[in-house]
Order: C-alpha cells, then sequence, then structure tokens
C-alpha cells in the first residue's frame, strides 16, 4: 500500500506515535504502561513509516541497526540490575538518586533505566524483525532452477 495519502501522512502519524511512546514508557512505574508497551507503539510507528516509504528511509531514520538499539538496550537493563548489587541490596532493587539539575531537584532510579532498557531492547527487536519482513528478497540461489 504505497498511496499518496499514507505517505503524506505517514511522518505526522510516525512522531505522534513516537511522542506517545515516550509518554507511556515515563509514566509506566507509576500507572500502566512502562518500557514494554512504550517500545511496541514506537516499533509500530516505524512500521508504518517503513511501509509508507519503504525500510531503507527507516534505518536511514533510526541511524543505527535495530540490533545495536536492542543491544543497548539489554546492556542498560542490566546495568540497572547490577548497580544494586554493587550497592548491597538483592539484585533488581530500586535504587534513586536526586541530583540537583537547573535549580531542580530531579529523581532519578534505577526503575527507569530499567524500563528504558526494555523500551530499547522491544524497539530494536520488533523493528528488526518489521525491516526484515519488508526488504524485498535478493534473488537468492536456488531461484528458477528445477528441482531434482
Amino acid at each position: 500500500m504505497n498511496t499518496l495519502i499514507l505517505r503524506t501522512v505517514a511522518p505526522v502519524i510516525t512522531a505522534l506515535m513516537l511522542l506517545f511512546s515516550v509518554f507511556v514508557l515515563l509514566r509506566g512505574h507509576n500507572e500502566p504502561g512502562g518500557g514494554f508497551i512504550g517500545g511496541l507503539i514506537a516499533a509500530s510507528a516505524l512500521a508504518i513509516f517503513g511501509i509508507a516509504h519503504g525500510p531503507g528511509a527507516v534505518q536511514r531514520a533510526i541511524r543505527f541497526h535495530p540490533m545495536a538499539i536492542a543491544g543497548a538496550g539489554l546492556a542498560l537493563a542490566a546495568v540497572s540490575g547490577l548497580v544494586s548489587i554493587a550497592a548491597g541490596v538483592p539484585f533488581m532493587s530500586g535504587l534513586w538518586i536526586y541530583p540537583d539539575i537547573l535549580g531542580t531537584e530531579v529523581p532519578l532510579s534505577t526503575v527507569i533505566s530499567f524500563d528504558i532498557g526494555v523500551y530499547l531492547v522491544v524497539v530494536g527487536s520488533v523493528t528488526a524483525i518489521a525491516l526484515a519482513l519488508e526488504t524485498e528478497p535478493d534473488g537468492g540461489a536456488g531461484e528458477g532452477e528445477g528441482g531434482g
């Protein structure tokens, strides 16, 4: 489906869906939502963009290979758990710090860093699957050969 309407509206829909996915990610540890569903929304946005403009446009837009994004998210989630061990508490325990940023105390926690890691894993892996499904086969060996 490569219509003019879809190609015109896809960038706007993609931007709104990505913004909404970040909203769902950030509210996730207090209310329903979080890294997993936020990542699915973001991957869906990238899939819509890919349907409209092709997988090459998505790869250029995200700038990194999707599996590299998933790997970075997995590393961030693992580090979020290991920080608690370094602090002498059980693995995956939530820890908070309260830095003063521009005169405002901002609570940061290992919980949100874990959620961001999950978000990146889901975005990377689902986007990799979607791009693989959208990519045309390259006409590998065996095409046009008779059985036997």
